[in-house]
């Protein structure tokens, strides 16, 4: 049964987060911040001058009080305790900023804005010690590695996926989306694949930092391993119907929570699928290269290849028809009990409870 927060926004709610306490934060268009009790009642709001939109709230890892919030190209630090005041704020962003990711170790604060740019900010000495340009169009979304507080991922909509460590200034690996469906294709395609092109939305990395996922424009959901300084596409597989506007994997878990423009919500279990590709007989040690010009003369043949074959194997093991463009997944503990909390294109925040779905 689904259950609704409301009376906290008057516009759509772009993003959410929740601390280690079940505090839940959530951001709205028009500079609109509020924090909710477990139970979902409004705690406290503020909205922040310039009516820029709220994009991306995290709360502190050790200060379950502590809240860093994006509006605009502005980082404010707040107490949700006291919202109406700030404790700091930077202006380190030259455009607008899409996503805020904080290391483990706390330290290092990350800033993916319109520009392409992901600033890295020194909490401790209140300063940027890296800045990251390499994202040729927006960078939508940025997340560093659990278990490794000097590397992160990013993705923008340039359509490229990127591995970073913070001691050298340049990505330490780079995939372009829509390249790399090219370059493995094995069977005919359809030729209206390439127009609808592989914007990346959003990353999220699992518990064990090793594995990650992007979602993008073209529907797609992929999972990537990291192999030292490199990566490896695990799985590529068609989740929604519309573009793939967030994923995020449960805590502690391989579960993956997707939302779409479709107005659906999934939950895939990532483990098992990667664990039947590596049992698979058609599993590719390598990658085929197809050239463009095979790529061509392939997608002028009926499509029923390889691909949608093997991605047919792969469904959800939870289906929500949510029925609203969702903005942010976000699943966590309430009252002892896993939820997911969804924003959408409404001013209410949609409660799911997982136990009632029995996802194990």
């Amino acid at each position: 049964m689904t259950m609704k927060w409301t009376g906290g926004h008057s516009s759509p709610v772009l993003c959410l987060n929740a601390s280690k306490d079940g505090l839940v934060a959530s951001g709205a268009e028009g500079g609109d911040l509020m924090a909710w009790g477990e139970d979902g009642t409004p705690l406290g709001g503020t909205r922040f001058q310039g009516s820029d939109d709220v994009s991306s709230v995290v709360f502190s890892h050790s200060c379950p009080t502590k809240l860093y919030a994006s509006h605009g190209e502005t980082i404010s630090i707040l107490d949700v305790r006291s919202l109406k005041g700030c404790l700091d704020h930077f202006h380190v962003n030259e455009e607008e900023i899409n996503c805020l990711s904080l290391n483990e170790t706390e330290n290092l604060l990350a800033s993916a804005d319109d520009s392409g740019a992901i600033k890295i900010l020194d909490l401790e000495n209140k300063k940027v010690s890296r800045s990251l340009k390499r994202h040729s169009n927006i960078c939508s979304s940025v997340a560093f590695r659990p278990q490794r507080p000097q590397s992160l991922v990013s993705c923008g909509l340039d359509m490229q996926v990127m591995l970073w460590n913070l001691q050298k200034a340049r990505p330490l690996w780079i995939t372009n989306l829509q390249e790399d469906d090219i370059e493995e294709m094995e069977g005919p395609h359809s030729p209206g694949q390439l127009l609808n092109p592989a914007l990346a939305h959003s990353v999220s990395v699992a518990s064990c930092g090793n594995i990650f996922s992007c979602g993008a424009e073209d529907g797609k959901v992929r999972v990537f391993r990291v192999t030292g300084v490199k990566c490896e596409q695990e799985l590529g597989f068609k989740g929604h119907s519309l573009g793939v506007s967030h994923v995020s994997f449960l805590p502690e878990s391989y579960f993956l929570l997707t939302g779409g423009n479709d107005g659906k919500i999934m939950v895939w279990d990532v483990n098992s699928e990667i664990e039947k590709k590596q049992k698979s007989p058609t599993k590719h040690t390598h990658r085929k290269k197809a050239n463009r010009a095979t790529y061509k003369q392939r997608s002028n043949t009926n499509a029923s290849g390889t691909e949608e074959e093997e991605n047919g194997k792969i469904s959800p093991k939870l289906n929500i028809e949510h029925g609203e463009k969702v903005n942010w997944l976000l699943s966590t503990k309430i009252k002892g009990h896993q939820n997911i909390l969804v924003a959408d294109q409404t001013s209410c925040i949609s409660v799911y409870p997982l136990n009632e779905f029995q996802i194990q």
